[in-house]
């Protein structure tokens, strides 16, 4: 069963046509046979989660209905697991005590998950490859002389090599949806604020009762289907405890139900950087295969926001973020807050939008996996069909998802020729994120989704 999808998984155990402890030891066996070689899997909890997988046999014979009792998943080395390093990959952070879990641990736990470990990061977080002083290198199960992507890379590696069928990482810029799109998995960027992130922390960092947001950023989950998307994020979205004192999360039902309703506007182009004409290419021919299945489908809208203007604007806030965790206070605050404005009127712009369209499609990066272990320092590129271009320029998609915090679902779409699959992205309106999910779900339902790796499969 290493390719079923979550919700396949949860059933099975339902009907008892396997035992939680079945699939722990399956998943288990797994990871021991092919993730020597990949390295997706790196701090491992097989003894706990045994006792865990018992109980939840145990429950599921008392007719426990828990929608993710008995299901063997990982979680991004980067969320606080009680008992377990949280090192962000840094050398030297290993025995910091870690003694509470993240608030999405808590919340995926008391759904019934068996939590068997946790997956590889990039350093700090802060690339588009997996790879760490801490843990070492991760490679991409579709081709081990490519990356997976960051930093959410092991997460979306362990589910392409069918280690598990549930993943939960995080997203700033393009760190769920990259790896998501390299791997040939489904990802979603949840509405900022919509699951909570205390305990998804820097290491040593005090677990308090309430933790600030760092602005822009969210986490959510990655899966190899879009229905376990919508399960894992209804089993984790809602208010931090004291936040839910005065509020309750009430997501809107998507905006459509069938396929043929979806009004959809998709774009290829981003001024700043070229798009691989495999990606190209698989974003045009979903368009034509949206429009001859009833979708009324656009490739251009007067009323799409300056995507130069969202991209400048989200590096102004991103690096603003990071000078306040420095030695150095970076910009005035008045900078910040000119920035921030800036940010609410393309808001608005992106709201106008969505009154004339339910979804955009875009890419989610602008090429497939690159080779292992590219140059990431100061002046580095990537290749776009043979053309240099920023090292950077793998998150600017994502910007304009992240930007003014909307939801965003990562599909697969295809394959490049070459093998790597191809993803794109479904961006919705603010807070819609069950209409991005609902469509992710009738594309796949219509078009296919995930292919295993062949080396994997």
């Amino acid at each position: 069963m290493t390719q079923s999808n979550a919700i396949e998984l949860t059933q099975a155990l339902r009907t008892r046509r396997v035992s939680a402890v079945e699939l722990l030891d399956e998943a288990i066996d797994r990871i021991e046979a092919f993730d020597p070689t990949l390295n997706a899997v790196v701090v491992r909890d097989f003894d706990r989660a045994r006792v865990e997988a018992r109980a939840a046999d145990a429950a599921l014979a008392r007719d426990d209905q828990r929608p993710l009792l008995g299901l063997p998943m990982t979680v991004k080395e980067a969320f606080n697991v009680a008992g377990l390093p949280t090192t962000w990959g840094l050398p030297g952070t290993e025995a910091i005590p870690v003694t509470a879990d993240a608030v999405v641990v808590e919340r995926l736990k008391a759904a019934g998950a068996v939590i068997l470990g946790k997956s590889n990061i990039a350093a700090r977080l802060a690339d588009w490859q997996c790879a760490n002083p801490v843990y070492g290198v991760t490679r991409n199960p579709w081709n081990l002389d490519r990356t997976p992507g960051g930093s959410s890379g092991g997460g979306a590696a362990a589910l392409a090599a069918g280690f598990v069928s549930l993943e939960f990482g995080s997203d700033l810029a393009s760190s769920l949806r990259a790896p998501a799109a390299f791997c040939g998995v489904f990802a979603h960027k949840p509405t900022f604020g919509v699951v909570p992130t205390r305990g998804f922390a820097p290491p040593g960092t005090p677990m308090l009762r309430t933790a600030p947001m760092v602005d822009m950023a969210v986490v959510g989950p990655m899966a190899r289907s879009a229905a376990d998307l919508a399960l894992a994020l209804d089993a984790t979205a809602g208010p931090d405890e004291r936040e839910a004192v005065g509020w309750r999360l009430a997501l809107p039902p998507p905006r459509q139900e069938r396929l043929e309703r979806f009004r959809v506007l998709v774009l290829t182009d981003h001024p700043r950087v070229p798009t691989a004409g495999s990606v190209r290419a698989a974003l045009e021919a979903r368009a034509q295969a949206l429009e001859a299945a009833g979708c009324r489908v656009a490739l251009e809208s007067r009323s799409v926001p300056d995507l130069d203007a969202i991209a400048a604007t989200f590096t102004e806030l991103l690096m603003a973020s990071f000078a306040a965790d420095g030695p150095d206070s970076g910009a005035p605050h008045a900078d910040w807050i000119r920035a921030d404005r800036r940010r609410a009127e393309i808001a608005d712009q992106w709201r106008a939008l969505y009154e004339a369209f339910d979804v955009v499609i875009c890419p989610a990066t602008p090429i497939t996996a690159p080779p292992l272990n590219p140059p990431s320092g100061p002046g580095a590129t990537i290749e776009v069909d043979g053309e240099a271009a920023p090292y950077g320029a793998q998150s600017l998609w994502g910007t304009l998802a992240t930007l003014t915090g909307g939801p965003a679902t990562t599909i697969p779409i295809g394959l490049d020729a070459a093998g790597p699959p191809i993803g794109a992205q479904i961006l919705g309106p603010y807070l819609e994120d069950r209409t991005t999910l609902a469509f992710a779900a009738a594309m796949e339902a219509a078009f296919g989704g995930f292919i295993p790796p062949p080396s994997r499969s």
